[in-house]
């Protein structure tokens, strides 16, 4: 794996590359978070057999922070720069990969990225305007960290704990300090843009999605709801369910990469046709 950083629209965008030159897939990760939460993907088989590239979103990672907060720190602001990131390195044509917020960055970006092989969301429920987020949230407490600018410990420990399955006491550290390095100003930036015209009607974008878009879910997922995503309208669904992984939750690339990997490459063969 190689790391380095590109100019995407003034800001300063670090990227993780893995040693692979198969087929491309772009992957997004999610809120107050990194692309280094994509370690099990990028060091392993699939990386080596693919080229898999984790960008770190403005304000998070190592990325720097962003010059204009209200304009970067948004769903079309996120997809700005994934688009820029794949324009500069030819990848227009990759498979986009979004977890969780990465998953509506994806989502909001597809218009912009018609020669985009397919798309990959988890941890994302699509949505419309408004959005109905009690159907698409499963309740916990946790979710009241998403918008907000500042955080205790406790509420990162929460946070992090809402990521896996019920019950895992052994955290990664890793997500715990990406949090910690995450600007503030992005997360309640984020909160401010569920507004009219904030973002793109996320299940209007699936229903005519004309490229595949597989849907993965973790078995206990404690954040999102799975009668939810079962029931948005997808004409293009990969294998035409949404795709369980078992023994995960809004996690599953860390907590179960070898079953996530492997889902991953057959949707990425089947893109390839």
């Amino acid at each position: 794996m190689s790391s380095r950083t590109l100019t995407v629209n003034g800001q300063t965008i670090a990227i993780r590359e893995s040693s692979g030159a198969g087929r491309a897939a772009i992957l997004v990760h999610g809120n107050s978070s990194s692309g280094r939460t994509f370690e099990h993907q990028l060091e392993s088989s699939l990386g080596q057999t693919y080229r898999l590239v984790a960008l770190d979103l403005p304000g998070h990672g190592d990325s720097e922070p962003a010059h204009d907060p209200q304009v970067v720190y948004s769903l079309p602001g996120y997809a700005a720069i994934v688009r820029g990131v794949a324009e500069q390195l030819g990848l227009t044509d990759a498979v986009f990969v979004g977890w969780s917020l990465g998953g509506h960055i994806v989502l909001e970006a597809s218009a912009g990225l018609p020669q985009a092989a397919g798309f990959a969301i988890y941890g994302t429920p699509p949505l419309a305007f408004p959005p109905d987020m009690a159907a698409a949230f499963r309740p916990h407490p946790a979710m009241a960290a998403s918008f907000a600018a500042e955080l205790t410990e406790e509420q990162m420990d929460a946070y992090v704990t809402a990521f896996f399955m019920p019950g895992v006491s052994a955290l990664p550290a890793g997500f715990r300090e990406d949090i910690r390095r995450t600007d503030g100003r992005a997360r309640a930036g984020l909160g401010a843009s569920i507004r009219p015209d904030g973002y793109l009607d996320e299940v209007q974008i699936v229903a005519a999605l004309k490229k595949p878009l597989a849907i993965l879910h973790g078995e206990h997922e404690q954040l999102v709801s799975l009668p939810y995503l079962q029931g948005v309208a997808a004409p293009t669904l990969w294998r035409g369910a949404v795709q369980l992984i078992a023994d995960s939750g809004h996690a599953p690339h860390w907590e179960q990469p070898a079953a996530f990997n492997a889902l991953l490459e057959a949707f990425i063969k089947d893109c390839s046709v």
